[in-house]
């Protein structure tokens, strides 16, 4: 089958190309029409990463995030016209420890393997989920991005102590707000705070129960864990300031992705007899019990909607541009691309 490819070539230059892509005997051809953009196809878009990543990855088709219309399905198992998400880890084999998103022989759309930048997506079946009635298209295309959220909440329910009484977040982007909002919908007993850098940014986290501004805690705040949702520079502070308020024995779940490595107060680390947990895109099974919550509680995709900022119609190259320009300018949310080419 031909099909098209549009494939990061250089910093901010997008090529299509023309491929062959073999249809395997259980395989299911997907039509995207709805691509969000993350902030690592960003880093690529920009040239953002090691010019010796660069020089390793290039050329690759980004997007990992994102949903589709099936077109053909050898295995039967989907209707043409049906809505999907595309799962974009493709473990090659299995661990009896290892989940598939930490295998090292795992591809992952997007990264060092073309992503879903293409006129058609050819997966195996079980990368491929029904989505539910109803959802809205633009947040359903950032579904994966949530999903990561939920296999960093469940790594968390698999470490930490029962104690949960006082949950605190680090970070007032995209991830504080997801994890946030999931905590809510899975605790609702529990004290959720969030610290931030913005006051703008922190008015909309409505669902937690205290914001804070990370240079204005309060005295005598503590909690009993804690998820760092910071990243690039703001990680060492957050992780410094969230050991000096957890309680001994608290869990820390590190979301934030850096380029530098950043400095970690082992001394205080130790004493407190602290669990620090990293967490790193999602499978298939953090897919599914994302998509089943959506469905038991109705007003996660209702916040969803409030994270889409931009969404550009794309039917050439010079779209895709666009798209990635006006995400570059957006202070906060999700850029979604109607992908029509």
């Amino acid at each position: 089958m031909l099909n098209r490819v549009y494939r990061l070539v250089a910093p901010r230059t997008v090529e299509p190309v023309e491929t062959h892509v073999e249809i395997a005997a259980d395989s299911v051809v997907v039509r995207p029409t709805h691509l969000s953009i993350c902030n690592a196809d960003q880093r690529y878009y920009q040239g953002r990463r090691a010019a010796s990543v660069m020089a390793q990855k290039l050329p690759m088709a980004l997007i990992h995030e994102g949903i589709g219309e099936v077109v053909y399905d050898a295995s039967g198992k989907f209707k043409p016209g049906q809505r999907v998400v595309m799962v974009p880890n493709a473990p090659v084999e299995t661990d009896p420890y290892i989940a598939e998103n930490y295998l090292r022989s795992s591809r992952f759309c997007g990264s060092g393997f073309d992503g879903f930048m293409q006129e058609l997506c050819v997966l195996p079946p079980e990368r491929v989920l029904p989505l539910p009635e109803g959802l809205d298209s633009n947040v359903a295309a950032f579904t994966e991005l949530v999903s990561v959220i939920v296999h960093a909440v469940s790594r968390f329910e698999a470490t930490a102590h029962d104690w949960r009484e006082t949950i605190g977040v680090w970070g007032d982007g995209n991830v504080g707000y997801l994890i946030s909002l999931i905590l809510r919908a899975e605790y609702p007993n529990a004290r959720i705070v969030v610290v931030g850098r913005n006051n703008y940014k922190l008015a909309d986290f409505t669902f937690a129960n205290e914001t804070y501004l990370s240079s204005d805690l309060p005295a005598g705040l503590l909690i009993d864990h804690a998820f760092e949702c910071c990243g690039g520079e703001g990680s060492a502070h957050a992780i410094q300031q969230i050991i000096d308020v957890i309680r001994p024995e608290g869990t820390i779940a590190l979301l934030g992705v850096t380029e530098n490595p950043v400095p970690i107060d082992t001394r205080m680390a130790l004493e407190k007899g602290l669990r620090l947990i990293g967490s790193s895109r999602s499978g298939r099974v953090d897919f599914e019990r994302t998509l089943a919550l959506y469905g038991q509680h109705p007003a996660i995709p209702k916040y969803l909607e409030s994270l889409v900022s931009c969404v550009v119609s794309v039917g050439e190259v010079r779209d895709i541009t666009a798209a990635f320009e006006a995400d570059a300018r957006k202070p906060m949310g999700k850029t979604i691309m109607e992908w029509n080419v």
